[in-house]
């Protein structure tokens, strides 16, 4: 009889596994078909935790608590895991101009199933007390943050407040859509876009807040800090922060190639992710505004695996970048090229995970 138990509970568990698997892999573009988030196209700082032992805290990073990078049989890679009721924080602050994007991977563990709910909070440093680490409500100059939710968290659903601290004013918002939460059991991507005073906050392919004015004319951000809520551990990789400051369409017109870290593929495949959608609609406008444009798609890889594979890697993704291309936005297939260098042509010594993240790219060049 406990054997019968055991095999049953086995059984369910990989069902479940590989029925919420099944699901991320079967989403397509078209899921995407609204998602208009463009990462920036130069890297600040990337962190996947791949140079983190299991079970040490990441020199990156800092907190008020205690965590530690471990991995999970339920997804790949490794995993920041964030002890409840605490902040962690970037070791050095952001390090950004007025238009940049953040990026990041997230799950959520409720422990004892009241639900989770965790607080992001970008803001401006005080110039009399500059404190990276500041453990108040809303820190610094002045901010925005905003909540991520778990489904069935007994909330009315995500909220955002920004605030001017030193004259003593705030606004807030409130997000009920059940898009808004953050799934159980499945990993959410995370992003925001910051254009001068503007904050736009996905998650996946919705866009759930869009804050004209989250933060002051010029202000400089400088943080970002995360708490986790009551009874809730949250697992969070793959961080990015990259700058937006640049036009790829006047980049590609006059200087003939851009590069872009908005084409996202599994490591080792070659099937272009549904949340590329926004960055190939970016090419695509391009090419439909400027009907005389022919490009070159080129793949990159950065020096993990083979050399020969990460070649045939880097033609393949290309080629599935035009193919996404020609399908999804109807470009003719004679104005675009492919092809691929791996791991020939690095932007950076491959050294670190940060040089990684800027070798592994597309290029898009004017021909």
């Amino acid at each position: 009889m406990i054997k019968k138990h055991v095999i049953f509970f086995i059984m369910l568990f990989i069902s479940i596994f590989f029925s919420v698997n099944i699901f991320a892999q079967t989403e397509d573009l078209k899921t995407y078909s609204k998602f208009d988030f463009v990462p920036g196209n130069k890297v600040l700082f990337f962190d996947d935790f791949s140079e983190t032992a299991i079970g040490d805290f990441p020199i990156s990073w800092n907190t008020n608590s205690s965590g530690e990078v471990i991995q999970t049989n339920l997804f790949p890679g490794k995993w920041l895991m964030m002890n409840e009721e605490a902040n962690f924080y970037l070791l050095d602050g952001l390090k950004v101009d007025k238009n940049f994007t953040i990026e990041f991977d997230v799950f959520f563990n409720d422990k004892e199933e009241t639900g989770c709910e965790s607080i992001i909070t970008l803001f401006e440093l005080n110039e009399e007390d500059p404190d990276l680490y500041a453990n108040i409500t809303c820190p610094g100059k002045c901010g925005i943050e905003f909540s991520l939710v778990l489904e069935d968290t007994p909330t009315e659903g995500a909220f955002f407040r920004a605030y001017d601290a030193p004259n003593n004013k705030d606004f807030d918002g409130q997000n009920t859509k059940s898009e808004a939460r953050i799934k159980k059991g499945e990993v959410a991507h995370i992003s925001i876009w910051v254009q001068n005073t503007r904050m736009r906050l996905y998650v996946n392919q919705t866009k759930v807040f869009d804050v004209q004015r989250a933060f002051l004319p010029n202000a400089k951000i400088r943080q970002f800090r995360i708490f986790t809520g009551y009874s809730c551990l949250v697992y969070m990789s793959n961080f990015r922060v990259a700058d937006a400051s640049e036009d790829n369409r006047s980049k590609l017109l006059t200087e003939g190639k851009i590069i872009s870290y908005g084409i996202y593929f599994d490591s080792g495949k070659d099937k272009v992710k549904p949340e590329s959608y926004g960055a190939l609609k970016e090419i695509a406008t391009i090419l439909k505004d400027n009907p005389d444009l022919k490009i070159i798609v080129v793949g990159h890889t950065d020096s993990d695996g083979n050399e020969k594979s990460n070649l045939d890697l880097s033609k393949r993704r290309a080629a599935n970048v035009k193919n996404a291309l020609i399908s999804e936005f109807s470009i003719a297939s004679d104005r675009i090229d492919t092809d691929g260098k791996g791991q020939s042509e690095p932007i950076e010594p491959n050294t670190s995970v940060e040089n990684k993240a800027k070798n592994r790219r597309v290029e898009f060049i004017k021909k």
